[in-house]
């Protein structure tokens, strides 16, 4: 075709392109609009189609105005929903957007349980205002700024510790003593402690002496993004205070990261495998320990309850598979799969189960699949009380057992 020919069609082309572009964008998003065959012959996936012509009809006709983003965001979650799966989960973009973000209050950093007397004390968070002030575990906050705590309600009693960060609370504080004979001793003494804005603690840790023995005591919440390091530290600072074992408490943590689970772990097994994991898309992977371990002659006790599941119950099985710790409690959640966080290209997440993870010796600790299973059962059991400083003391007591 001669040159003079041929740029008048390149024009009418160029001229064409925005329009046809423009044309098929549109018909992707209103593919009813479409002949039939032609509808077939461009959609990928007629189910999928059904779906999008469905959201579509919906915000067009219904008789109030309903968004096709909000139509979408529900019916992703009502398919998750439809997998009768509670571990897996629709996040919008909302949800997903402050999912990783650590929560924080203002306070003075303890976790406590309600008494007659007060509050009694039965966690303090390390680097926090109350850690700094000297508060202890089994510590007895009877009195707030000269108020008594006595027969107060609960959470009236809490809210009298909270406050603007900056400002100064006076707690009155009965410390249990030595035991004399048929009694125990206390002493009480008066500590300010300055709020401060906290972030949501991750580990706790503490010093204790049962019979003249010093043994450390140490906690953790939630098996979050670098949380084994925090842990670490914390263990290793209790050894270096001439802790002769260690109580490893994972009541109320109800996991996290499998990753975590493995490096958290690692801080107690020198070697071997920690955990397996397998699923219907994704390889057979053995997690093995990291190395660094502390040395295998510090016994150690896992303190757990119901509550304790997923990454808990991971480190928990491999520590007993191991013969590394005793477990002391009520046989824990029974959770045998794993999740993952896919991001949607809508700015939301589909959190859903992707595979089961087995322990060393091959116990899954699930009931087929996602249902709730047997989980870990406890070589020294506490049929009641677990959850307060009873539990806690058993576990003491067990590795005092256990110190050469």
């Amino acid at each position: 075709m001669p040159p003079s020919k041929r740029q008048p069609l390149l024009v009418i082309l160029a001229l064409l392109l925005p329009v046809l572009l423009i044309l098929g964008i549109w018909l992707g998003g209103h593919p009813n609009k479409l002949p039939g065959f032609a509808r077939n012959l461009l959609t990928a996936n007629h189910e999928t189609q059904v779906v999008n012509e469905a959201i579509e009809r919906v915000s067009h006709d219904y008789y109030r105005p309903v968004s096709e983003g909000s139509l979408a965001s529900s019916s992703i979650a009502g398919m998750v929903g439809s997998l009768h799966d509670p571990y897996s989960t629709y996040l919008s973009p909302k949800e997903f957007k402050g999912f990783d973000q650590p929560a924080s209050f203002a306070g003075i950093g303890v976790s406590v349980d309600p008494k007659p007397a007060g509050l009694e004390v039965v966690r303090v968070f390390d680097s926090t205002p109350a850690q700094r002030a000297g508060l202890k575990v089994g510590d007895l906050i009877v009195a707030v700024n000269g108020r008594t705590l006595h027969k107060l309600p609960p959470n009236t009693a809490v809210t009298l510790i909270k406050g603007p960060p900056g400002t100064d609370v006076r707690l009155t504080v009965k410390q249990p003593g030595a035991s004399k004979g048929t009694r125990t001793s206390t002493s009480t003494r008066t500590v300010t402690v300055t709020r401060a804005t906290i972030s949501e603690p991750v580990v706790a840790s503490a010093m204790r002496t049962v019979h003249g023995v010093k043994l450390g005591w140490v906690y953790l919440a939630t098996f979050s993004e670098g949380s084994h390091g925090e842990l670490y530290d914390a263990v290793q600072g209790l050894l270096k205070q001439g802790a002769r074992g260690l109580v490893f408490d994972l009541r109320a943590d109800g996991g996290g990261l499998v990753s975590e689970a493995r490096l958290v772990a690692s801080i107690f097994i020198p070697s071997g495998t920690i955990v397996t994991t397998r699923g219907r898309t994704q390889p057979t992977i053995v997690l093995t320990a990291a190395g660094g371990a502390i040395p295998t002659q510090v016994p150690v006790v896992v303190l757990v309850d119901h509550d304790t599941a997923s990454a808990s119950e991971i480190v928990t099985a491999a520590l007993q598979d191991h013969h590394r710790a005793i477990v002391v409690g009520t046989h824990t959640y029974g959770k045998g799969v794993f999740q993952e966080l896919e991001p949607l290209s809508g700015g939301g997440a589909i959190k859903i189960t992707v595979g089961e993870y087995y322990t060393p010796n091959g116990r899954n600790l699930g009931g087929s699949g996602v249902k709730e299973g047997a989980g870990v059962t406890p070589e020294v059991p506490v049929p009641k009380g677990v959850d307060t400083e009873h539990g806690l003391q058993v576990a003491l007591h067990t590795l005092l057992a256990k110190v050469k």
